[in-house]
């Protein structure tokens, strides 16, 4: 039995219990679900379609206050950054609204023989179910739910265990900005039952972000019964440092990415990755720039840093760190913890030949690396199993398009953190998944691009 309960991870109090959903209920709402996108999915015309998923950004901006507290509650978010996380919610949704009309548009084909004509529509696939992560609960719903209700694919969403408080508020939106019944089913379901959906025939597609481990049992269970899938199981993402007319700002963006959610985002900045010249200063900046940021309250005024999402998620960074220090990196700040809250960590000189120079790091640590050049920079940045996000700094515009293209990763952001919108696509290759999910790449993974060809 799964437990869905809402814990304060920086009180350690229970604050609610959620019951598992039943399988007959379980049934259920896969039964509405293939109903809603069999009838409202393709009768309901697409500006119709498109209206409510602009209402539902709508609700995120009426609500955000709740919303935001509810992420604080449940994940220990601070609260300037819940309210953050709201907001690029709403503007999600909002975003795939306005673009919806063009993107599903029939798109003409001219022939090379014959006469009459033919084009691609993009027609629903049906029933899609989302596997959500406890990070960024109403972002992540977010840019998985809204386009695929804009295409007309029904949704099955199970948020994360300890997460079912951001899940009952979104069905809550959903209902009131008039989604039709089953278009959106919240299910608190078990590992079990996530297999048990995915082999149901009326399930056309899985959506999952997560961890490496969960990424590979559902892509299992996805190929095994032959369905679409998108994955996104975060990184180690780089942050190379060649060249700078300012350190100090580029160290605080470093800290500014690093410490975002506190520590626990799937492409923030892990390892930087800094040549010699500049190496020491880089560091010792880093060092007294991480210093100043304390762990507090989350709903604390101006609080950088809360604690991490749980007691064990705590713990298991400290084993990291522990690991990485007996492998033979240095610690040079940090490394403690108080319960769940983490202290701002840095840690130098990792061995590339052991097993924790290749593993994510989901807490407030900054690894830094010196290289020689810009030739070993790529080298180092590369050696890793996943290949999420990237980030370069370079004064040299020939160097940043060269280097960026060197990199092994979906995304590389150029002399910027934090740059994520809306607009642009998210995903990453090797083990960090496949598939993308916002901007008009998004847009568009569910849809059965159907050929119609008319004489």
């Amino acid at each position: 039995m799964s437990r869905y309960a809402v814990t304060n991870p920086a009180t350690g109090e229970t604050l609610a219990e959620y019951p598992q959903i039943s399988d007959a209920d379980l049934v259920e709402a896969i039964a509405r679900a293939h109903a809603a996108t069999r009838g409202w999915g393709r009768s309901a015309p697409l500006a119709e379609r498109s209206e409510l998923v602009r209402k539902i950004g709508d609700l995120h901006t009426e609500r955000r206050d709740e919303l935001a507290k509810a992420l604080v509650e449940e994940m220990g978010k601070p609260l300037a950054q819940a309210y953050g996380e709201v907001d690029f919610a709403a503007d999600i949704y909002r975003y795939h609204a306005e673009i919806a009309a063009e993107e599903l548009a029939d798109q003409p084909i001219g022939l090379r023989a014959g006469t009459g004509t033919a084009v691609i529509r993009n027609a629903p696939l049906g029933v899609i179910l989302g596997v959500m992560p406890w990070n960024f609960p109403f972002y992540q719903v977010a840019r998985f739910a809204g386009p695929n209700l804009a295409i007309g694919n029904s949704v099955l969403l199970k948020p994360a265990s300890q997460c079912p408080r951001t899940g009952e508020l979104i069905a809550q939106i959903y209902t009131d900005a008039g989604a039709p019944s089953g278009a959106f089913e919240m299910i608190f379901a078990s590992a079990g039952q996530i297999a048990t959906v995915i082999a149901d025939p009326r399930v056309q597609g899985v959506s999952l972000t997560g961890s490496e481990r969960a990424g590979i049992a559902v892509a299992e269970q996805a190929g095994r019964h032959l369905k679409k899938v998108v994955l996104e199981l975060g990184g180690t993402d780089p942050f190379i440092v060649l060249s700078t007319d300012d350190l100090d700002a580029v160290v605080a963006d470093l800290v500014a990415g690093r410490l975002d959610n506190s520590g626990q985002s799937c492409n923030a900045p892990k390892r930087a990755i800094v040549v010699s010249e500049l190496s020491a200063a880089f560091t010792e900046k880093l060092v007294a720039a991480m210093a100043k940021v304390q762990a507090a309250d989350p709903f604390s005024e101006g609080c950088e840093l809360g604690p991490l999402s749980s007691l064990g998620a705590a713990e298991g960074l400290a084993d990291q760190v522990q690991r990485a220090v007996d492998a033979g990196g240095k610690l040079l700040l940090g490394g403690t913890r108080d319960g769940a809250f983490f202290a701002p960590t840095v840690i130098t000189d990792i061995p590339r030949d052991t097993e924790i120079f290749h593993e994510e790091m989901f807490g407030p640590v900054a690894l830094v690396y010196e290289v020689a050049d810009e030739a070993e920079a790529i080298e180092v940045a590369n050696d890793t199993p996943f290949g999420l996000g990237s980030y370069l700094y370079t004064t040299d515009p020939a160097q940043a398009d060269r280097v960026a293209n060197a990199i092994d990763a979906g995304m590389v952001f150029v002399n910027c953190v934090l740059a994520d919108g809306a607009e642009l696509p998210f995903g990453g290759v090797k083990r960090s998944g496949f598939g993308r999910e916002m901007g008009r790449l998004g847009a568009t993974e569910f849809v059965n691009k159907k050929l119609i060809r008319i004489v």
